[in-house]
């Protein structure tokens, strides 16, 4: 049974509501009939429920930089997104529990063919806006233009209506965007490491110091590994050990 204080900070509403990106296949999918959210960060939802022992509301986003709009209007007391240091003034984040690869798509025909030639005058790099990628880029990102969409799905468009040069995400919805674009290719490298955490409202520190220790556990139990192979993803690794 968790303390009352506790039970206050991760569900004021009496529901643990979980923010879930579906928007980024690595964490979640949503299935377009039913609806249902499927994934690591479902199953890692579903195994906080369990174990404080709190109603668990699953509440979709359909891209990182929305989820971060919902946590402006309360839609959320904990959340599944990337740690970066432009979110860190609004949330208090776990370590990492899986890290990913950003990197970058390009049409057939780009002249741009590794991660250090698109940074030059000229280039239109498409992002998903206020993603963990868009926030990396818009403090490295010296001489190329940064052309936001709403979504990774709505970046990818851009791409492809050739109001962009090359488009940045994360590796595996680019992969399968790929496949849609014949003659794309996704690059080898990579441009950063994502570290995808569990977050809460800054100003709830007895949550957040529980899901620290929760992430630690689920990360060292196994969990996190299982997760990842239920969900078929490849490319994906479990993050080291946050604790000191």
């Amino acid at each position: 049974m968790i303390s009352p204080s506790l039970h206050s900070e991760l569900a004021p509403t009496g529901k643990l509501r979980v923010g879930i990106n579906y928007g980024n296949p690595v964490l979640a999918t949503r299935d377009p009939a039913s609806g249902e959210l499927r994934g690591v960060a479902v199953d890692l939802a579903r195994e906080l429920g369990s174990r404080t022992g709190l109603p668990i509301e699953l509440v979709g986003f359909e891209s990182a930089g929305q989820m971060v709009e919902g946590l402006k209007a309360g839609a959320w007391d904990v959340a599944f997104l990337a740690v970066d240091p432009g979110r860190a003034g609004e949330i208090d984040f776990t370590a990492p529990y899986i890290e990913i690869e950003g990197t970058y798509l390009v049409p057939a025909g780009s002249p741009l063919r590794a991660i250090g030639d698109v940074d030059r005058d000229g280039v239109r790099i498409g992002v998903s806006a206020k993603s963990a990628y868009d926030l990396f880029l818009s403090r490295s990102v010296q001489r190329a233009e940064l052309i936001r969409a709403p979504d990774p799905n709505a970046a990818f468009e851009l791409l492809v209506a050739g109001k962009v040069d090359v488009v940045a995400g994360v590796r595996q919805p680019l992969v399968t965007n790929a496949g849609k674009l014949p003659g794309s290719r996704v690059f080898d490298g990579r441009f950063m490491a994502i570290g995808q955490a569990l977050g809460t409202p800054k100003g709830r520190d007895v949550a957040a110091e529980y899901l620290r220790e929760f992430i630690e556990d689920v990360k060292a139990s196994g969990l996190v590994a299982r997760a990842i192979e239920k969900a078929g993803i490849r490319g994906v690794s479990v993050a080291p050990s946050g604790k000191a």
